[in-house]
């Protein structure tokens, strides 16, 4: 299968996805390259490339950025949008991708909504959500469960023990942890919008750093008496990568795909044993 195939496959499937401004697309490599493997990686980092170029990966599938740029990342790094810091980085990285032949494709708009499987479904079912979601918010990407009635403490450390096999072993627990919850929102990415979810009828939720500013989301829903249960962006994505993987392998005969799972080096210190 050529990697522009593998590409095709997917966008046609994306009805929801526009086409003209998406970011799913090849970034790197020969489109008609024939496609045997895939690893399949939340992130491309420099890590990531060189581990799908030492092990002969033909295609490393990628749901967020390459370059740090979310939209037209190689156009503007050609266009020397970016700092010089940015792009001496990024020039090291292209090398690494274009010398070995391997093709970087983004699989990001499609698998954010694919239903049942996408992203915010992933997270909703290794966090141990049951059933179809009672509602869905903004556009499909805030999910809504009905869960039985549970303390907000005592369902933060429930989270916390599901997410530290994604290697995350702390959850943000915001707003009165005696509340409780019994219709939970999940949400990933950037759509994490607290005012959604209680809208959608939702006791508390679930977002991510990136997606619920401590300013200005995580204090309105304090304020509102709304718990939150926050993690890293990597983290409420990774089982979405995890299904992606698995879709490929079940989905498209001829090709084997690996998960490359997502490792920034983080480090929890914990302050109160200095």
């Amino acid at each position: 299968m050529k990697a522009r195939e593998i590409l095709h496959h997917f966008n046609s499937q994306a009805t929801w996805v526009d086409r003209h401004p998406t970011v799913d697309r090849i970034l790197l490599g020969d489109p008609d390259r024939d496609v045997r493997t895939v690893l399949v990686t939340w992130m491309s980092t420099m890590k990531a490339i060189r581990y799908a170029v030492e092990n002969g990966f033909d295609l490393l599938m990628t749901h967020e950025p390459t370059f740090w740029i979310h939209d037209n990342e190689v156009e503007k790094l050609d266009a020397k949008e970016e700092s010089a810091a940015k792009l001496a980085t990024a020039a090291l990285k292209r090398r690494l991708v274009e010398e070995s032949g391997l093709v970087v494709e983004r699989n990001h708009d499609c698998w954010d909504r694919y239903p049942d499987i996408g992203i915010p479904w992933a997270l909703a079912q290794h966090l141990g959500m049951k059933g179809l979601p009672f509602a869905t918010g903004n556009r499909g990407f805030q999910l809504a469960y009905e869960i039985g009635p549970t303390r907000a403490d005592e369902l933060a450390e429930r989270i916390a023990a599901r997410t530290v096999a994604l290697g995350d072993p702390y959850v943000q627990r915001f707003g009165d942890g005696r509340k409780i919850v019994r219709r939970l929102g999940i949400g990933t990415g950037c759509a994490c919008r607290p005012d959604v979810f209680l809208e959608m009828g939702c006791d508390a939720a679930v977002v991510c750093d990136d997606g619920c500013r401590y300013w200005s989301d995580v204090s309105w829903a304090v304020d509102s008496g709304m718990p939150l249960f926050r993690v890293g962006h990597g983290t409420s994505e990774e089982p979405g990568m995890v299904s992606l993987t698995k879709y490929i392998n079940d989905s498209l005969p001829g090709l084997k795909a690996q998960h490359f799972k997502l490792d920034l080096a983080v480090d929890y210190v914990d302050g109160r044993s200095t």
